[in-house]
């Protein structure tokens, strides 16, 4: 996976961390995301304090990637939520968001352990029995990345709000 990297929850604390691998995502790949770089960086430190506080809370899972020394970057993030509102006819489902792997560890297996570590979260801690996830339909790596990973299109997509003439393709795999 890398160079020594140990996937572990965000912490409240981690709040500069959190703000400095945000922006770096919405910098790296703005498509991939609802947020804008312009809006994340007028986020106050204390906005960005509730915001790790939140991420670290009980009613969600935060996986970041680091090197195991305090203060040092993330190198990636994946965030499950449960589905809201959740429908009485099908199981229970989890919502795959906030997903980035730095541009330095692409390729070395850390996405497949943030990945893999996330759907047992869902399945586990939150859970679900089904994982979903939105992607741009121009994001071609992360659409053939989540395929290899036994997510199918479910066939529904939704205008992606940064941009309505693009759409977001719905994608969810069975957790159990």
């Amino acid at each position: 996976m890398g160079r020594l990297l140990r996937v572990r929850r965000l912490r409240a604390e981690d709040w500069p961390l959190l703000k400095k691998v945000r922006l770096e995502m919405l910098a790296d790949t703005p498509m991939a995301y609802v947020e804008s770089l312009e809006s994340a960086r007028r986020q106050t430190d204390t906005q960005w304090q509730e915001r790790a506080a939140a991420m670290a809370g009980d009613s969600s899972v935060t996986l970041v990637a680091d090197t195991g020394s305090d203060g040092g970057p993330l190198s990636g993030l994946m965030r499950v939520v449960v589905k809201d509102p959740q429908q009485p006819d099908r199981p229970l489902q989890a919502v795959l968001i906030s997903v980035y792997v730095a541009p330095q560890h692409r390729g070395l297996g850390l996405a497949d352990e943030l990945l893999d570590q996330a759907c047992a979260a869902a399945r586990e801690e939150l859970d679900a029995a089904i994982l979903e996830l939105g992607v741009h339909q121009d994001n071609a790596r992360a659409l053939a990345f989540y395929a290899r990973h036994g997510f199918t299109p479910t066939g529904a997509s939704k205008p992606y709000p940064q941009d309505t003439s693009k759409r977001e393709l719905i994608m969810e795999r069975q957790l159990r």
